[in-house]
């Protein structure tokens, strides 16, 4: 078994758990490849032997069998950056607070090589989001998708701006907002659920238009199939605004038209057994507890 690691290099409260992880991966005779700037990090603590190493541009293909992040969901949108159309399968282990893409609980971490191993998991298919503008956007060259959420919002200004809004080339409205959300059913439990945007199961197939503070109080979220192409054109006071890729910003003229669309791939995610999108939900939510005490 092949399995690549990553982790963002800021972080070293994980390499406790990276240690046992390797432990447990080594009683299946198996491969472990770092991502070379977490692996620097790691192998500086002296507690590391010497492993192979991948970045960006090589070391990765569709030979490995699982992708493991450790960190929060924040890690894990980065580390699809990686994973790309390769099919590679990732799952996250949650060295902070619970998170909802990754939710294997830190000190289950050899659970991660068990359950694997003995099968208690299926893949889930995340959809993504694609961005295309006239002209290329240098901040994302070709990484120019999204697992959560593409985003239009306001810079250099408290004020509000328009955005106008088609689907499939019929004009839906124009937002006075903040900003708006496009997400994915993976990214409706972030930053659309907390601008009032409803839950989605990750294998819906579907897509979420939710305004960010839209002064035109009669705008709501909106959900529609995953086919629809969604195109936006931003003005307001500021000649600027933000374009953001889950967490990768750019700053785009306004006037200027962008198209969303579905990616052409998906990332293919582990759901243990153990670990379910809906055991996530009650938990973070706290659903199906009396909270009345």
């Amino acid at each position: 078994m092949k399995v690549a690691i990553y982790g963002q290099t800021y972080q070293n409260n994980a390499l406790d758990y990276v240690v046992a992880f390797l432990d447990e991966l080594q009683k299946t005779e198996s491969e472990a490849y770092f991502e070379e700037e977490f692996y620097k990090l790691l192998f500086s603590s002296g507690k590391l032997t010497s492993h192979k190493t991948f970045n960006m541009v090589s070391g990765l293909d569709d030979s490995f069998d699982m992708f493991v992040s450790f960190g929060g969901d924040g890690t894990i949108l980065r580390a699809i950056t990686y994973v790309r159309e390769l099919d590679i399968p990732v799952v996250g282990v949650n060295t902070g607070r619970l998170g909802f893409l990754s939710t294997f609980k830190k000190e289950d971490v050899r659970k991660v090589v068990q359950e694997f191993v003995s099968g208690a998991y299926t893949i889930v298919e995340r959809s993504l989001l694609e961005v295309h503008a006239d002209e290329a956007i240098p901040e994302f060259g070709d990484l120019n998708f999204a697992l959560n959420e593409i985003t239009v919002s306001r810079k250099d200004t408290t004020s509000m701006i328009t955005v106008e809004t088609y689907l499939n080339n019929e004009y839906l409205t124009s937002y006075w907002a903040d900003g708006l959300i496009v997400s994915t059913p993976t990214g409706s439990t972030g930053y659309s659920l907390s601008c009032g945007g409803p839950v989605i199961a990750p294998t819906a197939k579907s897509l979420v238009l939710t305004p960010i503070a839209p002064h035109n109080l009669n705008a709501r979220p909106l959900v529609v199939s995953d086919n629809t192409e969604v195109r936006l054109r931003v003005s307001g006071r500021e000649e600027y605004h933000l374009l953001s890729l889950d967490s990768r910003i750019a700053t785009l003229k306004s006037g200027k038209e962008i198209l969303l669309k579905k990616a052409g791939f998906s990332i293919k995610m582990i759901e243990y057994t153990s670990e379910s999108f809906f055991k996530t939900l009650r938990n973070k939510l706290l659903w199906g507890e009396d909270r009345r005490n």
